[in-house]
């Protein structure tokens, strides 16, 4: 009788932990979004916080430009709202693909596929 019902356990049990399962990279917002903690960003991204923290000086002239939010990823707010800061990429031969985009409600978002996604960053 119990071998009838041990594929069902285990199933349940699979989707239970993999429902439970989730690691500070790979949560998310209420609004959906993953997140990571700052702790867990590459040390270059958290070397360009500090620098965003201090107000420069930005090793590159893009930084703090306005961040248009063309591919309409992070929440919407007029143009301005959001800036972009350059997180260095080691052995890459221009900016790479690895931003920091700062919001002026003092939220933080990662993106190291050149804002093909993001993640919020929890301070």
């Amino acid at each position: 009788m119990v071998l009838r019902f041990a594929p069902r356990l285990l199933l349940c049990l699979v989707v239970l932990l993999v429902g439970c399962a989730s690691t500070d990279a790979g949560t998310s917002t209420g609004g959906g979004m993953a997140t990571i903690k700052e702790s867990r960003l590459p040390a270059e991204a958290r070397q360009t916080l500090e620098l965003i923290d201090a107000g420069g000086p930005f090793p590159y002239a893009k930084d703090g430009t306005v961040f248009g939010n063309f591919e309409r990823l992070l929440p919407e707010h007029k143009r301005g709202y959001y800036r972009e800061y350059t997180v260095p990429t080691p052995g890459s031969r221009d900016r790479g693909a690895r931003r920091i985009v700062t919001g002026q409600g003092d939220e933080i978002y990662y993106t190291d596929d050149h804002y093909n996604s993001f993640r919020a960053v929890l301070r």
